[in-house]
């Protein structure tokens, strides 16, 4: 009897807690800013990519110091070290303002807007640009200069007539007088194109020092 009390007065010692290894403080931002990364690789390989126009080529539309973001997978995700694109949800159309790989030098990237697609025939006669034969008219293109040069002389206000070959596209800028494009060079290879432009997110004036607070925002047509 007395040894089933004392038996009963024994207390039990409580669970101790398994000690749980916290991740050290390094590790945890080094994880941190590794996902980051990757999400800012695959965002600007894939889906958007910010761009800064650095000539007046495209002027009025797009502005030096106009900063745009450019749909990467609206012609097609590029795959990687291979000449294929997926999940493609249009083709380039006339009238496109997209971003591609400068043709005579591919480490530089260039902006223009698409002119002629595959198959059609693109000419130019005094500064005025024929697409199969019928005048195309550009709401957005300006001339700066009222002299026109002959064509013997430079192809800026007399070209072609040219066909546009499969998988390409004739470019030029808003510019007309003032931009280096596809009279000049020919054209772009559908797999040189890496983008369309489609919105301003920041415009800066570097002769007043300011940002252009109305360009901010504006969607790219």
């Amino acid at each position: 009897m007395k040894e089933h009390q004392e038996s009963s007065q024994t207390k039990l010692s409580p669970v101790q807690p398994v000690p749980v290894k916290k991740k050290g403080l390094i590790r945890e931002y080094a994880e941190s800013i590794a996902i980051a990364i990757l999400l800012a690789l695959v965002i600007r390989t894939y889906l958007v990519q910010a761009f800064k126009i650095p000539s007046g080529s495209m002027e009025d539309t797009l502005a030096i110091g106009d900063h745009l973001l450019v749909n990467k997978f609206i012609y097609g995700t590029k795959i990687p070290f291979v000449d294929k694109r997926i999940l493609t949800l249009r083709d380039p159309r006339r009238g496109d303002v997209v971003v591609f790989e400068y043709p005579e030098d591919p480490s530089k990237d260039f902006i223009k807007r698409v002119i002629g697609v595959p198959g059609d025939v693109v000419e130019g006669k005094d500064k005025k640009v024929y697409v199969n034969g019928k005048l195309y008219v550009n709401p957005h293109e300006v001339h700066k200069e009222k002299d026109i040069i002959p064509k013997e002389m430079n192809p800026r206000d007399t070209f072609g007539p040219v066909t546009v070959p499969a998988n390409s596209y004739f470019m030029m800028g808003d510019n007309r007088d003032r931009s280096y494009d596809s009279r000049f060079w020919n054209f772009v290879r559908r797999d040189q194109i890496k983008g369309l432009a489609f919105i301003k997110y920041w415009s800066w004036d570097s002769e007043k020092l300011r940002p252009r607070f109305g360009n901010i925002g504006q969607l790219i047509n």
